[in-house]
């Protein structure tokens, strides 16, 4: 997925993908989303590389190093943020991940 040139990826990029279902429930609980990119089945928000580390991602959650997606989802930006980072934090979206799906935060 390419990221807007006027937010630089300056931590290294992954992708943090849920079912579309989830998509706009997730969206209006964080209290702040950076770019969110989204296809008619995953809906994909970056976090700075490495947002994996010691932090087990629920099923059906996909996390994508490097923001690689498969090419058959072809997602687009649908969420721009206002900032200057193109980053989700990942620890508020792991909490609200767990929550959607009725899983217990997890902490290694």
């Amino acid at each position: 997925m390419l990221l807007p040139a006027v937010r630089p990826a300056t931590l290294g990029r992954d992708a943090v993908g849920v079912p579309a279902a989830h998509g706009f429930r997730l969206l209006s609980r964080l209290p702040r989303s950076g770019c969110v990119f989204a296809s008619a089945d995953w809906w994909w928000w970056i976090v700075p590389a490495g947002s994996d580390h010691d932090l087990p991602w629920p099923r059906p959650v996909r996390y994508a190093p490097g923001a690689v997606v498969p090419d058959a989802d072809r997602p687009r930006l649908i969420n721009f943020p206002e900032g200057t980072t193109p980053y989700t934090p990942p620890i508020p979206l792991y909490l609200v991940v767990c929550q959607l799906t009725g899983t217990a935060p997890a902490w290694v």
